[in-house]
């Protein structure tokens, strides 16, 4: 009889099925040295302990580069997203400064209705250096322009599912809902790797340190680098040393094919 019952009344986690999903991470076989190797992990996901967040993926960013790479990385993420919706991962979309645009949105009431709680720090790690130098902000446009507030909402391309996604680009919101839903797992995309990705209250750093457990997914992400700066290589290369960064240092890394 618990069994029908459940059946009835709890459809998804009735057929909710853990997902296999491959991590790589980075370490450092020698102790006295500092050379790393890559390491992969197989791991299985709970979809009803794990949540995907969306950063910045931006309507229009200051940097016209990055709003073109934003573009074609949204038209990758989406499908990936509805995949992800059905398997029953819970969905947080987080463009930072724009949650005016969605004061209406369903969704966005639906994170404002969960009980407040503060982003505890249960693990304390230490802080390196990023291995790019961002401080001319990153932008790789022949003729960059000052950085301002270009983005106004999400990019149009990612859709919103107003009756089972959540809005916030506050970490203590986030967190409450993870705690709400017992997730324990938290799946990062968006852009960008060097900045918003690590640093925002809701994103790795922050995350990490609470006990949380983070992934960031490497091929639905992007770096704010320019060859021009250190260490003078490639956009994709600066890329792929911030995501190296990241395994070493924060957290593994997956590809969204796992998700589909």
């Amino acid at each position: 009889m618990l069994r029908i019952l459940l059946f009835l009344f709890c459809p998804t986690a009735a057929f909710a099925e853990e997902i296999p999903v491959e991590l790589r991470t980075r370490v450092a076989p020698f102790k006295n040295q500092t050379t790393t190797k890559e390491v992969l992990v197989s791991e299985k996901l709970d979809p009803s302990k794990t949540l995907i967040v969306i950063c910045d993926m931006w309507d229009k960013h200051w940097c016209d580069k990055a709003t073109e790479r934003c573009g074609a990385l949204a038209a990758k993420m989406e499908p990936v997203l509805q995949a992800a919706r059905k398997k029953g991962i819970t969905i947080v979309h987080a463009p930072s400064d724009c949650m005016a645009y969605y004061k209406d949105s369903p969704a966005r009431k639906r994170m404002l209705d969960l009980p407040k709680t503060k982003i505890p720090v249960s693990v304390n790690l230490p802080d390196p250096p990023c291995p790019v130098d961002d401080r001319d902000g990153g932008c790789d446009d022949p003729n960059p322009v000052k950085p301002y507030i270009a983005w106004k909402r999400q990019h149009p391309a990612l859709t919103v599912d107003e009756a089972k996604d959540y809005v916030s680009a506050d970490g203590s919101e986030v967190y409450a809902l993870m705690q709400a839903k017992n997730i324990d797992t938290l799946l990062m995309m968006g852009v960008h790797t060097n900045m918003c990705v690590l640093n925002r209250s809701f994103a790795i750093k922050s995350m990490t340190r609470s006990g949380k457990k983070c992934i960031l997914v490497r091929d639905l992400t992007d770096a704010m680098y320019s060859p021009k700066s250190s260490p003078f290589v490639s956009h994709e290369d600066g890329t792929e040393r911030i995501i190296q960064f990241i395994e070493q240092n924060w957290c593994p890394t997956m590809l969204s094919k796992d998700l589909k």
